[in-house]
């Protein structure tokens, strides 16, 4: 083995673009080992590690979870196409999610021309609203509670353009925070 071709830690990690403790993290969880360790402990990455890291870094930089990028590393390379297959199917659900949001939230800036237009909401026209725009109940909740937690002012600012009375907003607001 041929020592002078070899790096540290910090080195390995600058020329993969990593940050030490990364590199470390993935030696402490068995995806990279040192090929030496010096007589003062320090440890060696040659270039079979250095290809081990890239590959390391290319499956993350794809999504691929450390578990499956083990492996990858410790199976056949059939294992591989079935990993990535997996995760493309990931990618897809993950859009179509994505793409749900898209037209929930143009749906919601519709209406919401549609509310400035309009002075006299009320609470059982916005939930009738959402219910046509295929929000659940769960849905409902879970708007309110990100709206209360990312903009608790305007939440009940809203609440109060429903024309709700003052104790429901309480109790609306007082269940959106759990």
């Amino acid at each position: 083995m041929d020592l002078v071709a070899m790096d540290t830690v910090s080195k390995l990690a600058k020329r993969c673009n990593l940050s030490r403790s990364t590199v470390l993290y993935y030696e402490s969880i068995g995806l990279l080992q040192p090929a030496v360790r010096t007589a003062a402990n320090y440890r060696l990455y040659g270039e079979r590690e250095l290809h081990v890291l890239e590959q390391i870094k290319l499956y993350r930089s794809v999504g691929v979870s450390v578990d499956e990028i083990r492996a990858i590393l410790s199976a056949p390379r059939n294992r591989l196409a079935s990993v990535l297959k997996r995760r493309l199917n990931q990618l897809d659900h993950e859009i179509e999610v994505l793409q749900d949001h898209q037209h929930m939230i143009l749906k919601l800036l519709r209406m919401n021309q549609v509310l400035r237009r309009k002075k006299a909401m009320t609470k059982d026209k916005w939930v009738s609203v959402m219910k046509d725009s295929g929000f659940s109940e769960e849905d409902m909740h879970r708007w309110h509670r990100q709206f209360e937690k990312s903009a608790p002012d305007d939440h009940e600012q809203f609440l109060k353009f429903l024309n709700i009375p003052a104790p429901e907003i309480s109790r609306i607001r007082e269940w959106s925070r759990k």
